[in-house]
């Protein structure tokens, strides 16, 4: 919200010596946030000149300029000569000079300077160029302002020019300080400056009863239990002339706080609705064909609205309608057909109070956001309008030369009578941890409106009209507290209770994550979107296409799918870094994926509604409409492992670099893994394993297919893995692991064994565990040797062997027993040898 501060001190007294940030630190002191300071960025001598006499000079190029005589008084200089392409202007008029010196928004410095033969000793300016509206066809009469001031009068003050703005952000609670009224009243609380309501003059649109103007609201379905409108005012103004220019005063408060001219009329209605916070609407009343009916819309219904565009209406939307059909979408935008135009002479005046879910609604559902709707949305003071329309309806005559209609005008009220909250004693310092006094809390809450009567030993609190806000006791403390000081709240920790933290699966992602980040890898979170290819590429080992939800409103068009793999993902950042010359990578990403089940449909059948909590059935029904959600962890490899250096060959990352970052975040996770050798779509055939753990599946690492890394533009050899982290979690959880420390050393041998080739590594690695056991702690592949001296057909695998007891030094002799009845094993279910 912009607020001009000359517009505030009509309605609150700002000292004249208070700067804006003055004015902005009273305003965040009862809990505003500054946003910015607003001025029209002009720089004197900008002054009334006169014009005396020009001299019509054709140009070359066809243009014709005028060369002025301009008196700007003896204080200027007197008499410039200025060049000026406009032909708008007469001699005698009175004009606005920008003389050498001064400087216009932009920044823009005038100078004198040469230009079509003459030296134009300063600007003739328009009323674009001050920043006085959008209008530049030729430059700024005084007259068509009604203005006649001396010669040589700063025209900058004349036509408040000189004036500032606040900016301060208005939270969606505090609808009320979307408007002078309200920012005067809050700068009143905060400074004890007195404050004058503009609003005034309620009881008098209580009463007043329907006339002339036919008004009636027909909702036979109200959202909530809740009519569409509970106020409609209308008053009709007759022959206006919307050719007058809306004053400076009007349109430089206007522009400060961020509305366009647009034309006497609309000016009217914009001002009032900044004044009051009150949305104001007006209509050619030549236009409108019978009565308004205040109606919902038939499903499919057709409306122009006035931005151009022809809208598919819904059966929940509010519209305002003549015999002829809808003519606005109530709360949010009027009808082309109806709207004021240069042609207007009779204009009706409607003021309302619309329904706050009705406008909200509508204003989402097609995407059209207005400062009415801004405003409706967070409530209005549904004691106003008839305030409003009277105060519109007033400048009207005032500014356009209209005449109030006294006989027609009509007025549809309903009884606005606030229930009143109990506010238990003690209960706001209790929760907010100040200790106010009653008096205290009784002030503050009278200061903001509310009537406060004793009651059960509390009080009971009326919230004002201007106040939807305040729905419990919980919010008049907030009150309370905001208007004593957020300085008087301590700053104190609050102790946490036993018991509470991370839980053992949150503990466990963490460590998985904190390991892999320890070991060189960057995480990179990502969207959980992807394509259909991509999905059946990754997801399924197969590649052929598996069950994938699809986005009804994607982000993206050509990405609408949940993704099954973490991996697509990856590739595009390994991809867009690489882009970048950054071509070494070790990422890693934790997120979730979405596995559909073949033949389950998915998907909410219909939205239960918002203001009530679902039943068991309800929330069953949502919970069987999501589809299972795991959380996985990837990891991508690409580029170098090892940067070269001084005395050290760069070194490739290959598959032994992604099988240790398995290992690592399985170690993380507190599991024990093997792997087996495996095919996957996207992996290479001879250079791919599932990853097991207590003999579950949990996973997969490989190197990717050649042609899937140059799909991805990526160079070189690419290694990927993605494990299941919450199967990895659950299983940890499962086992219950408490070994202690022996204080025996270890005594450490190698075995090389001769298998055939397509044995693989993991299945000897557990013949030697299982046979070497209970001496053999650990068992570790070290060399996978193929070639000149080896039969064909065979491998050579080596073992660094680790054997520890636990109440005694181990000899050599018992190292080499446990050893050989592990070679055994190996030997009878492969045909395992020592090679020699």
């Amino acid at each position: 919200m912009r607020v001009p501060l000359s517009w505030l001190r009509e309605y609150v007294d700002v000292p004249a010596e208070a700067t804006p940030d003055d004015v902005l630190a009273a305003l965040v002191s009862v809990g505003f946030e500054e946003e910015d300071v607003h001025r029209f960025e002009l720089g004197g001598p900008i002054v009334v000149g006169q014009v005396q006499e020009f001299t019509p000079e054709p140009q070359s190029n066809g243009k014709t300029i005028r060369w002025c005589q301009v008196d700007v008084g003896e204080a200027h200089g007197g008499v410039r000569g200025i060049v000026c392409g406009a032909g708008n202007f007469f001699p005698g008029d009175k004009v606005v000079v920008t003389l050498p010196g001064s400087v216009l928004p932009g920044p823009f410095t005038i100078a004198a300077r040469k230009t079509y033969g003459h030296v134009s000793d300063g600007m003739i300016a328009s009323a674009k160029e001050l920043g006085l509206g959008s209008e530049h066809s030729g430059i700024l009469r005084l007259v068509d302002l009604g203005i006649d001031a001396p010669v040589g009068t700063d025209a900058i003050a004349l036509l408040g020019l000189d004036d500032v703005a606040v900016e301060i952000n208005v939270t969606p609670d505090r609808g009320y300080a979307l408007s002078l009224r309200g920012v005067a009243r809050e700068y009143s609380h905060a400074t004890g400056a007195a404050f004058r309501d503009p609003g005034t003059g309620h009881d008098e649109a209580v009463s007043r009863t329907p006339s002339g103007f036919p008004i009636a609201v027909d909702d036979r379905a109200p959202i909530r239990g809740r009519a569409g409108a509970s106020e409609f005012v209308a008053r009709i103004v007759r022959d206006v002339d919307p050719s007058r220019p809306t004053p400076p005063w009007m349109i430089t408060r206007l522009s400060l706080a961020g509305v366009r001219s647009l034309g006497v009329l609309i000016d009217i209605t914009n001002y009032v609705m900044l004044e009051l916070g009150q949305p104001i609407h007006g209509y050619d009343l030549d236009r409108l064909q019978g009565g308004i009916t205040v109606r919902r819309a038939e499903e499919g219904e057709k409306l122009e609205t006035l931005d151009g565009q022809v809208r598919t209406l819904s059966a929940e939307d509010l519209l305002i309608t003549d015999e002829s059909g809808p003519i606005g979408l109530a709360g949010v935008m009027g009808g082309g057909p109806t709207e004021m135009s240069d042609a207007t002479r009779n204009v009706l005046i409607e003021a309302a109070t619309f329904d706050q879910v009705t406008i909200a609604r509508t204003a989402r559902r097609h995407k059209l956001p207005s400062e009415a709707s801004r405003r409706f949305e967070r409530g209005v003071d549904p004691l106003v309008p008839y305030v409003a329309a009277e105060r519109v309806a007033s400048l009207m005559v005032e500014l356009a030369g209209g005449t109030l209609d006294t006989e027609l005008g009509g007025s549809l009220s309903s009884s606005h009578r606030r229930e009143s909250l109990t506010l238990p004693a003690g209960f706001v310092s209790g929760l907010i941890g100040v200790d106010y006094t009653d008096d205290e809390t009784v002030s503050a809450l009278r200061l903001i409106g509310c009537s406060v009567d004793e009651h059960d030993g509390g009080w009971a609190v009326t919230p004002p009209s201007w106040r939807p806000d305040l729905t419990d006791k919980w919010t008049l403390a907030e009150e309370v507290a905001r208007i004593e000081g957020y300085d008087r709240i301590p700053s104190v920790l609050p102790t946490p209770p036993s018991g509470r933290g991370l839980t053992s699966a949150q503990q466990g992602r963490r460590r998985v994550a904190n390991a892999l980040a320890a070991a060189g890898f960057v995480e990179t979170p990502s969207f959980p979107f992807t394509t259909e290819e991509q999905n059946a590429l990754h997801g399924s080992p197969s590649g052929d296409p598996l069950p994938s939800v699809k986005l009804a409103n994607p982000l993206d068009g050509l990405a609408p799918f949940l993704r099954r793999s973490l991996i697509p993902a990856l590739l595009q950042v390994a991809h867009r870094n690489v882009s970048r010359g950054i071509v070494d990578l070790a990422l890693f990403e934790t997120g979730t994926v979405f596995l559909p089940k073949p033949g389950v449909q998915y998907g909410t059948p219909s939205v239960p509604p918002l203001a009530v909590r679902p039943d068991a059935a309800t929330l069953a029904a949502l919970d069987a409409s999501i589809p299972p959600q795991r959380r996985h962890v990837a990891i991508l490899l690409a580029g170098h492992s090892v940067a070269k250096q001084p005395g050290q060959p760069a070194l490739a990352a290959d598959l032994a670099d992604a099988v240790d970052a398995v290992r690592v975040l399985a170690a993380a996770a507190g599991l024990d893994i093997e792997l087996v050798q495996a095919q996957r779509a996207a992996l290479h055939p001879g250079r791919t394993a599932r990853v097991l753990a207590a003999g579950q599946d949990i996973g997969y690492v490989g190197e990717l297919l050649p042609t899937v890394s140059a799909e991805a533009d990526l160079p070189g050899r690419v290694l990927v893995a993605e494990l299941d982290l919450d199967a990895m979690l659950e299983l940890a959880q499962s086992r219950v692991v408490a070994a202690s420390l022996s204080a025996f050393p270890a005594a450490t041998q190698d075995v090389s064994l001769t298998v055939a080739s397509d044995v693989a590594a993991g299945e000897v690695r557990a013949a030697l565990v299982e046979g070497g056991a209970p001496l053999l702690e650990g068992a570790r592949l070290v060399d996978d040797y193929r070639g000149p001296g080896l039969a064909q057909g065979t491998k050579s695998l080596t073992f660094a062997l680790r054997f520890r007891a636990a109440d005694r030094t181990l000899t050599a002799a018992e190292a080499t027993d446990a050893k050989l009845a592990g070679v055994a094993v190996a030997a009878e279910r492969f045909g395992a040898a020592i090679r020699d």
